[in-house]
């Protein structure tokens, strides 16, 4: 699946970049909600979610990049949040809070940052719904991708193959048209994409083209 980033979206102009990159074939829009304290950037709260829900049919997968998360779902899936997914670094109690998203009806994901390891999802692997692999560090768009970063797909891929669990794997972070093929290869599922998108000049032709990779 082909999840497009709001973060590189010109916010100017939401409306049309939201219907540009749904109707060239965009499976679920990626929302990065930064809080300026788990990663050194802001962006924006449940109102943006709560906006686009409006002039979207995409499932909306809200990525909670914010300390304290468990304070804060309810009001993300009241927004409209399809898919909401917490950081295992920011969680006390991870397996509370992924039951808690599952009750309020809402896809649950857990995420991990470049530095680490998948081991310590081992314990709530049998749990989620998907799995969010970080390819850059978090709290900016357009960073470089990290090499490790396919070998890490790849030793999830096997672990949730061994415990039998259709749960998806996520990768967000640099991903673009050099890089899909190996990342699918590797088990990921859902790509994010960001400034490949909307910062390629042609967002719908981008999404073709990954899609072409996807459906090879």
């Amino acid at each position: 699946m082909i999840a497009p980033s709001i973060l590189s979206a010109d916010f100017s102009n939401i409306r049309e970049d939201v219907k540009l990159v749904e109707s060239a074939g965009a499976d679920i829009l990626h929302l990065d909600v930064m809080d300026g304290h788990f990663v050194p950037n802001i962006t924006f709260g449940p109102k943006m979610v709560k906006d686009i829900k409006q002039i979207t049919a995409l499932p909306l997968d809200v990525h909670l990049m914010i300390s304290e998360p468990e304070k804060y779902v309810g009001d993300f899936a009241e927004a409209g949040a399809d898919w909401i997914s917490v950081h295992h670094e920011a969680s006390f109690h991870l397996n509370r809070l992924v039951n808690q998203i599952k009750e309020l009806g809402c896809k649950a994901g857990v995420v991990i940052n470049p530095a680490t390891s998948v081991d310590v999802l081992d314990e709530i692997l049998p749990v989620v719904d998907y799995v969010l692999l970080m390819s850059v560090n978090p709290g900016f768009g357009g960073q470089k991708f990290i090499g490790s970063s396919v070998e890490k797909a790849k030793k999830l891929k096997g672990k949730l193959e061994r415990i039998n669990s259709g749960a998806l794997i996520e990768m967000d972070g640099g991903i673009d048209l050099g890089n899909m093929k190996k990342l699918k290869d590797a088990g990921v599922d859902v790509f994010v994409a960001g400034n490949s998108i909307f910062g390629s000049g042609d967002a719908g032709k981008a999404i073709a083209e990954m899609k072409k990779i996807l459906n090879s």
